[in-house]
């Protein structure tokens, strides 16, 4: 997906946002803003949302001499979802039809996102995203691609949302790998991150090597490039993984919630609605 001028907007406020979780002063926040306002004037909007993202929350971290000013939220994120974990498998397990209870979850889970929203109510979440309808449901083409796939790679988002996605996982009857990014940036799930939430205990972890809150294949790893290309099918998790892989050939579903008027319109749905995709469509 192209970068909209909606976009830039939403570019300075995280900028600002996470320039202040990172406890920057007054003065360190204007010069993120300088540079991310210079860095807009020659960015290319063909270009996907979270390139961008990725670049300013670099200049971030440098100014506060952090590798990670979000691991606290991380952690908290994970806590809360961990304390939810015995309660959301108790009601997969009860479900009529487990697999669209799971991934209900997961689409709920996508609601811990840092980057849309400054805060989440978890539980509240996951009671509206079980009853609430789909807007997009892709859930029987999903069935068939699940009893044809040998094994498949799911991209994770967010810590926290990590849970929920275990959860989605201990659901699947195909070995899974788990896909995070390559080191920290925004609230994304790091190996680190993956382990806190037990999903080493039910999949084979990787990273994409790039520091990106989203899955730039141009600036991964090759050997991820190369895992992805043969994978038989791509569980793709959140916005960002929507914004960097919408429109390529590969047989990917997404799981995510539309939490901004970008992605809205460029589903044709309305904000908040619960998304189960395929690409193509």
């Amino acid at each position: 997906m192209r970068s909209y001028l909606d976009c830039y907007s939403c570019f300075i406020r995280q900028a600002l946002d996470a320039a202040r979780r990172a406890r920057l002063d007054e003065a360190g926040q204007a010069r993120v803003l300088d540079t991310v306002l210079a860095a807009l004037r020659s960015f290319d909007p063909s270009r996907p949302p979270p390139e961008m993202a990725a670049s300013f929350h670099a200049v971030v971290r440098e100014a506060a001499g952090s590798d990670d000013p979000y691991r606290a939220e991380k952690e908290r994120a994970t806590r809360e979802a961990l304390a939810l974990y015995p309660d959301l498998a108790a009601r997969v397990a009860a479900a009529e039809d487990p697999l669209e209870a799971a991934l209900r979850l997961a689409i709920a889970g996508n609601v811990i996102d840092l980057g849309a929203h400054t805060d989440y109510d978890l539980p509240a979440a996951v009671e509206r995203v079980l009853t609430q309808d789909f807007a997009v449901c892709e859930l029987p083409a999903l069935r068939e691609a699940l009893a044809a796939a040998p094994w498949l790679l799911y991209l994770g988002d967010n810590a926290g949302e990590t849970v929920f996605d275990r959860l989605l996982i201990e659901t699947l009857d195909v070995p899974c790998t788990y896909a995070v990014r390559g080191g920290p940036v925004l609230n994304d799930a790091t190996r680190e991150d993956a382990r806190a939430a037990g999903l080493d205990e039910v999949a084979t972890l990787v990273d994409n090597g790039a520091r990106v809150p989203g899955t730039v294949l141009e600036l991964c790893s090759a050997e991820f490039r190369d895992l992805f290309a043969r994978a038989p099918l791509i569980l793709s998790k959140g916005m960002g993984n929507y914004e960097s892989l919408d429109g390529r050939p590969e047989p990917i579903f997404h799981l995510l919630q539309a939490k901004c008027p970008v992605i809205a319109r460029d589903l044709g749905v309305s904000v908040g609605s619960i998304i189960l995709a395929r690409n193509g469509s």
